[in-house]
């Protein structure tokens, strides 16, 4: 788990930090768990462009991953771990005592050979999945349930936990990496630990070409473009555009998005820290 500088043999090596992936195991995934994925440049269903800067980029096929860890009680083995490309942790292949193979996302410190577990009678030890009722306090958990049974949905990026604060009767009390503090039902399911490859966030593209590969189209800046094309744009000389806002007008830095009547506002204890 280290970053691997390059040595400035051309203009796009010169700057380049990448993952060194001493982690990973297997080249290939596992077949049976994998299937295709078509891309869709950032269109919708009418080909209408929803979403701008995306397209092009390398084929990759989606692995499944288990994200409900539902298979109680059955120990698992690690057989490999293995890089996703649609996602910035690493996976790890599971192989249950009765036979079936699965993924999940695998944290800090899995090797191959290790056991793991779900269920309420996994030990507590990372990598192993449990109702937050049964986690004690004060641990760092990572692929939070929001509703029991739906899957994972929290805390699933690279190097990434949440702390278990406090539990209030039928909810847990944790603490998310956003800084916000909210409660989640106890009979949600979390898995102990923190997501793996942490040094995600450091790495560095060198070029803008390793970002083609990835589907990422070149982004305007909005200061650059005309008044008729985005609210920041225009002026004399190089003006420095007013308070930053999206091309339809959302305020960025600041301005609360969220919706005052969304039901779970309840839940939530305090905001994320500005």
């Amino acid at each position: 788990m280290a970053l691997k500088k390059y040595k400035p043999i051309t203009p796009g090596l010169r700057h380049r930090m990448a993952n060194d992936n001493t982690e990973v195991t297997a080249s290939s995934p596992e077949r049976a768990l994998t299937k295709g994925r078509n891309r869709i440049g950032g269109r919708n269903r009418t080909g209408k462009m929803t979403m701008r800067h995306r397209g092009g980029g390398h084929k990759r096929k989606y692995r499944v991953i288990d994200f409900k860890r539902n298979k109680d009680n059955i120990p698992a083995k690690v057989k490999s771990i293995e890089y996703d490309p649609n996602r910035s942790a690493y996976i790890a292949l599971l192989a249950y005592a009765d036979g079936e193979k699965r993924y999940i996302i695998a944290p800090v410190g899995m090797k191959v050979g290790d056991e793991v577990m779900s269920g309420s009678k996994a030990p507590v030890q990372d990598g192993n999945a449990l109702f937050l009722k049964d986690i004690p306090l004060g641990t760092s958990v990572y692929a939070i349930e929001m509703q029991p049974g739906k899957g994972a949905q929290l805390v699933r990026s690279a190097g990434t936990s949440a702390t278990l604060i406090s539990k209030e009767g039928k909810y847990v009390v944790l603490k998310l990496p956003s800084g916000e503090i909210r409660r989640i039902l106890a009979s949600c399911k979390a898995t102990l630990g923190s997501t793996s490859n942490p040094v995600h966030s450091n790495v560095v593209m060198g070029k803008a070409g390793r970002n083609r590969w990835k589907g990422r189209r070149p982004r305007t800046r909005g200061v650059a473009m005309n008044p008729v094309d985005h609210p920041m744009g225009g002026g004399e000389g190089r003006a420095s555009g007013g308070h930053p806002r999206s091309r339809t007008g959302v305020m960025a830095k600041g301005q609360k998005t969220r919706s005052p009547k969304k039901k779970s506002n309840n839940l939530i204890i305090s905001r994320k820290k500005k």
